[in-house]
């Protein structure tokens, strides 16, 4: 039995708005730093765009793997197969630890990243000292990854909220002191905001295993009743989700990040003006994937129960939900960009330089609210290979390669609109376009699938 579009859009909407209130809060963390790090110096906001562009691309590819949990965790539970959803997240933490040890190494030791920048010599130090700093945090922000995907596919995203907005509070404070000093400690510019990062991430981590200890929504699932080792059958099933999930993260970020990586040959004030267009966008992101995560949550709960018309509704009804609103939002970006743009800085060539972008911006998140929804659809169904495909096809060849070849005018003869910085976001707003239109034909065929595949069918 299928619900009717307001019935699912209230379903969505009640599980969305914790995850989007939470997100926002960690999505904030990046506009914090930018807008503080920004009124510190020039040098250390575009060290901040470099260095989180190279950070985001490690976590959220790796948080990307054990974000499998989430969607074989709600299958379980709409199957109301409790046990081994406790297994599941004991196998998910030996994953972890495999995973901290690849990251922290990368982050740790980023020359041959800060090489493809050609960064100078001072943008470089100050980039190191940023991504070592944040290094440390990264076992932490893998275990809180594993409890949210938990507390999501139980349908408990509050309990995520609660710490993340927590978390908001503390990072403005810290983020004050130790950006521009005090109480003894001297200011430490960029860097300052990256040691604010990691000490919260070890805070939402005690957190995290706190309340998996005493929140009796979890005591069903025995999550820490004994000890296991790791069992290869299902760490093989979390891998075969969890890397091509990861992998799609991957792509979709680099699309981001080596972007920021060839913007900074373009000079400071040009990767200052990206990194606010990038954190406009990132902020924007946040409502689809918050409709995304919720609408993948249901669908799979309702796989689980085996309801698979059910779950193709609440994905179609979720994805037009999430376009809807990306419409509304992006005209009050492209009217508004001026006062927003201000928000950020108050240098008239930074600010001039983020003015087109921005304007691209708008465009750009309606297709990323289409391919967002539909991708965390299809995980609800556990599938990730083909996604993966159409994400590299998509945003490493039309918007990365494209991006280059408008960006850097390797034909010699593009309108200058259409070259810099504006080049890499015109070909990665086509690439996005792309993507969302593959994903969605494929969702239309896996879900058609199912139905015909289901017994109740």
């Amino acid at each position: 039995m299928t619900g009717t579009v307001s019935g699912d859009v209230r379903r969505i909407a009640a599980l969305a708005w914790p995850v989007l209130v939470g997100q926002l809060a960690i999505i904030a963390f990046g506009v914090i730093d930018t807008a503080m790090v920004g009124r510190y110096a020039a040098l250390d906001l575009a060290a901040l765009g470099l260095g989180s562009s190279i950070y985001v691309s490690v976590y959220i590819s790796l948080t990307g793997i054990l974000t499998a949990l989430q969607p074989v965790a709600a299958q379980l539970y709409g199957a109301q197969r409790d046990a081994e959803i406790g297994e599941e997240v004991r196998q998910a933490l030996w994953l972890a630890l495999v995973l901290m040890v690849i990251g922290g190494a990368i982050l740790y030791f980023p020359g041959p990243l800060l090489d493809l920048a050609r960064a100078p010599e001072a943008l470089r130090e100050r980039t190191v000292d940023y991504l070592r700093l944040l290094s440390f945090g990264l076992p932490a922000g893998l275990l809180f990854r594993i409890y949210s995907s938990l507390a999501n596919a139980v349908s408990r995203p509050r309990l995520v909220m609660f710490l993340q907005v927590g978390a908001l509070v503390l990072k403005v404070a810290l983020n004050r002191w130790l950006i521009f000093g005090g109480l003894g400690v001297p200011a430490l510019g960029g860097p300052g905001c990256a040691l604010a990062s990691t000490a919260i991430n070890w805070a939402l981590a005690a957190f995290a295993v706190l309340a998996l200890t005493k929140i009796d929504v979890f005591e069903p699932f025995g999550i820490f009743r004994h000890f296991c080792w790791p069992h290869w059958k299902r760490q093989a099933e979390l891998l075969k989700l969890g890397i091509p999930m990861g992998l799609s993260y991957l792509i979709e970020v680099t699309s981001y990040t080596f972007m920021a990586i060839f913007i900074a040959r373009l000079g400071t004030t040009t990767l200052a003006g990206h990194q606010i267009a990038g954190n406009i966008g990132a902020v924007l992101y946040m409502t689809p994937l918050a409709i995304g995560v919720a609408t993948s949550t249901l669908a799979a709960q309702a796989l689980g129960g085996n309801r698979p018309a059910e779950a193709r509704t609440l994905a179609r009804h979720g994805i037009l939900t999430a376009l809807t609103i990306a419409c509304a939002f992006a005209l009050a970006v492209f009217l508004l960009r001026p006062l927003i743009i201000g928000g950020y800085t108050p240098d008239p060539a930074v600010a001039a330089a983020a003015m087109p972008l921005v304007a691209i911006v708008a465009l750009y998140h309606i297709f990323d609210a289409l391919q967002v929804t539909t991708a965390f659809a299809l995980r609800a169904y556990k599938v990730a290979v083909v996604p993966t495909v159409i994400y590299a096809v998509a945003l490493w060849g039309v918007g990365l390669g494209g991006g280059y070849a408008l960006g850097f005018d390797v034909t010699g003869n593009l309108p200058a609109w259409a070259t810099g910085a504006r080049g890499f976001w015109l070909a990665n707003t086509a690439s996005l376009m792309i993507a969302g239109v593959g994903l969605t034909a494929y969702l239309s065929r896996v879900s058609t699938r199912y139905l015909r595949e289901s017994p109740r069918s």
